[in-house]
């Protein structure tokens, strides 16, 4: 039982209620954090005594061992002080807002690809407004053998290549970081291809 200080009334400590609550929530960070890949794992701030669990949790395949291995990865989370959770909680977030953005920029891309492919010269005129700096020529080439490609059911090679090309424009005048090892949704590309 939980004591209360006579002065001032206050409880000494958490109610069991709120001590279940702030359990949960270490309990749902570690479920995120198990579901992560090493190399996510790598960019957050998570200390190296919880690396380990962390890769045994990930292993687990077998529902009630994993469960049980998740409240155990969770049991040696709550050892750790506030400011470390917190800071994989932001960490988390960061990340997941960075994904997003990453994704939304993608989305963009594609729109202006589409665009391209669709109405010609008056979308690329738009562009070339947008974005003075881009090779006109170029662009007008890729289209056209994108087009083409399509028409003669030939494999997507200059719709990938006018994808990377938006990209590098588009994103370099954002200002959004696009890892370059990342897959550029070539894979996506060929379904699309495949679908026309």
């Amino acid at each position: 039982m939980r004591g209360r200080d006579e002065d001032t009334g206050e409880f000494f400590s958490p109610s069991r209620s709120q001590q279940r609550r702030e359990a949960l929530e270490v309990l749902e960070l570690a479920e995120k954090l198990a579901a992560l890949t090493p190399t996510q794992l790598a960019k957050l701030p998570i200390p190296d005594d919880l690396l380990p669990h962390l890769e045994h949790t990930r292993k687990i395949t077998a529902h009630i061992a994993r469960k049980r291995q998740l409240a155990f990865l969770a049991k040696q989370m709550r050892r750790e002080d506030d400011e470390t959770l917190e800071a994989i909680r932001d960490a988390l977030d960061e990340d997941g807002k960075a994904a997003r953005r990453e994704v939304a920029a993608m989305h963009r891309v594609e729109d202006w690809r589409e665009r391209l492919l669709a109405e010609g010269d008056a979308a690329l005129a738009e562009l070339l407004e947008e974005h003075p700096a881009a090779d006109r020529q170029h662009l007008r080439q890729l289209v056209r053998n994108a087009n083409e490609e399509k028409l003669r059911n030939k494999p997507p090679r200059a719709f990938r290549e006018l994808f990377r090309e938006l990209r590098t424009l588009l994103l370099a005048g954002d200002g959004t970081e696009v890892d370059e090892d990342s897959p550029d949704f070539d894979g996506a590309d060929e379904a699309e291809a495949r679908e026309d």
